[in-house]
This record gives structure tokens, sequence and C-alpha cells, in this order.
């Protein structure tokens, strides 16, 4: 299965159909490049919403893109249905009946089927200043292309968020990212890659690149797109698959081998996945075809 991961950067668009330009334009290179899911990083939404307020100030962004979220799920598919993608949206902020604004991950089937995964740990920013609250727990995604699951960069640091998606069976887990230095970045990266190694599947960050003044919520962008996988026969020995340049926009494209994941699980000079010592309940699997 072939895989094109967006750093994405965050120059402004002048509106909406400008910013749907550049995701539709993304796609298009995508799916000519052979690839079957696009994925987007975290926070994409807030491009646009910062873009449209114009002036730093993170309350009104916030407000911005929740009222831009219906509309950006709307178009989000049907770029997805256009080009025959999977396509995972970056994420997007959404108030739930409760009250309470969540952070969440569209993934999207070229069909238009739609599933989401909740972030589930704030940052400090999203908690204290934003008043976002965690969402549902992890689950995985079962798609044409096999098991999927999604942890959503803070996230990806606690182990038991992706365990609990490796054990139901994921051998991808995508991690679209928002990184404001290179602490945040690093530890995001360094994260990514130990969550391949202990759970001998795939892993895939994806961020947001560039400096956006303009905006109070995504000001500084640090990150490049990587795949990471186990350090174990079949694989690159520093469990670096891909990588694109550091704070750089654009594709990175990565070819992925499930099969070779079942191999390394069975048969590794190390078994991660099976010598984890503590049982961890598999997280709920979604159809989405």
């Amino acid at each position: 299965m072939k895989l094109a991961l967006a750093a994405f950067g965050v120059t402004p668009p002048r509106d909406l159909p400008a910013f749907l330009t550049r995701i539709e334009r993304l796609a298009a290179e995508a799916a000519l490049g052979g690839a079957a899911l696009l994925a987007l990083p975290e926070y994409t939404a807030m491009v646009l919403a910062g873009a449209i307020i114009k002036t730093p100030d993170a309350a009104r962004e916030l407000a911005c893109a929740v009222e831009q979220a219906e509309a950006l799920v709307a178009a989000l598919s049907a770029i997805a249905q256009r080009h025959q993608l999977h396509l995972l949206g970056g994420t997007l902020l959404m108030r739930d009946p409760d009250g309470k604004c969540r952070n969440r991950a569209p993934l999207i089937a070229p069909s238009g089927a739609l599933a989401w995964q909740d972030k589930q740990h704030m940052t400090r920013f999203e908690a204290e200043e934003w008043g976002l609250s965690g969402g549902q727990p992890p689950k995985v995604f079962a798609t044409a292309l096999g098991l999927i699951g999604i942890s959503i960069c803070y996230d990806s640091e606690f182990p038991l968020h992706v365990r609990a998606q490796a054990t139901a069976g994921a051998k991808l887990i995508l991690m679209p990212a928002c990184t404001a230095d290179a602490a945040g970045f690093n530890r995001v990266r360094f994260s990514a890659r130990a969550r391949a190694i202990e759970n001998q599947c795939y892993t895939a960050p994806i961020p947001l690149v560039g400096q956006a003044p303009w905006s109070a919520s995504i000001d500084s962008n640090i990150g490049h797109s990587a795949v990471f996988t186990p350090c174990d026969t079949g694989f690159p020995p520093d469990g670096v698959l891909a990588a694109s340049p550091l704070n750089e926009p654009g594709l990175t494209f990565a070819t992925l081998d499930f099969a070779a994941i079942e191999t390394v699980r069975a048969s590794g000079t190390v078994l991660n996945h099976r010598d984890w010592s503590v049982a961890i309940p598999p997280a709920p699997i979604v159809e989405l075809t």
C-alpha cells in the first residue's frame, strides 16, 4: 500500500475555495503518484481559520474553526471521492452536544464513508487557552487497505493509546501533528519511533510546517513527515522508511508492506508485540468502506 504524507505549509489562503484548492492539488498529486491514502496534519483547518480572522486572536480562531468544520467535512469527503483516495483530513475542532469542544480527525474512504478519531490527551495550550476536552478512546478502522489507527500528536506520547490499537490488529498508526518548537517535534518524533518498535508496526507523523505570525494558534510549526518501522529483519536498520526535509511542505511517499509486519511479529529477532508484559484491551474496530 502506498501512502502519501502531506507536510502542510501554513501560508494563508485567500478564502475557503483557495484553501480547498491546495488540498485538491495535494490529492491529485497523491493519486497520480499511486498513493491509496493521503494524510494531512493536525490543525490543518486552523490555517483557514487564521487566514479568515487575519489578526492573532486564539479565541476567535477557535470559534471560526468550529464554524467552518461542517463545510470542511463535506469538502474533504468530495475530494476523497473525486480522487478515489482514503483521506485523513487533518483534525477539526468540533463542539459536541455536551457543549464541549474537541479535536477530532476524520478518516474518509473513497466511497465517502466517514469515521472519526478524537484526540484523548490535551496539551496545556489546548486545555488552558482553548478549553478543549479530551474525546473518545482510541479506535481502529477496518479499511480496504487494512487495519489503521490514528494517534493525534500528544496522544502518540502515551504508549497505551497506540498499544490498544496494535492489540486490535492495526499495522499502521497515522500521527497527525502540530508542534511549535524543536522540543515538541522531537517528543512526537521519538515517541513515534518508540511506538513502531514496541508494537512492531508502521507509524507515520504528519506535521504542519512554517511560521504564521498572523495566527495566535499556529504561529510556529516545526517538523517533517516520516514513516517509521521496527528495527528488525525486513526493515531499515535505523527504522526510518521515509522522511521529508525538515520544515519543507510537500508530499512524502512510502510503500508499506503489511505482510512484512506480520512476519516480523511472528519471527523477528525480537518479538516486542508478543512479549508486551501487560494485557491491554484492544481498541474497538470501526468498519470504513
